[in-house]
């Protein structure tokens, strides 16, 4: 399977400048799952920006979305 780098880096949610997995999905997955976390896309603009990929940090940030939607 072709990596689509330069489509997925357009893309990408991650606001860590200096990573790089950006834009390389498969890679990126496989790095916070190894660490134990969810990588930076899945969380919402504000919960990304925290940097906590932990599991705990996930949760909160899709209650505090269901509350708040989209702040």
């Amino acid at each position: 399977m072709e990596c689509k780098k330069k489509e997925n880096t357009s893309s990408c949610s991650c606001t860590y400048d200096p990573c790089p997995r950006k834009g390389i999905c498969c890679e990126c997955i496989a790095y916070h799952r190894k660490n134990g976390e969810i990588p930076g896309c899945f969380f919402s603009e504000k919960g990304e920006k925290t940097y906590d990929r932990s599991f705990e940090n996930f949760i909160k940030d899709k209650k505090n979305e269901n509350i708040y939607g989209n702040l």
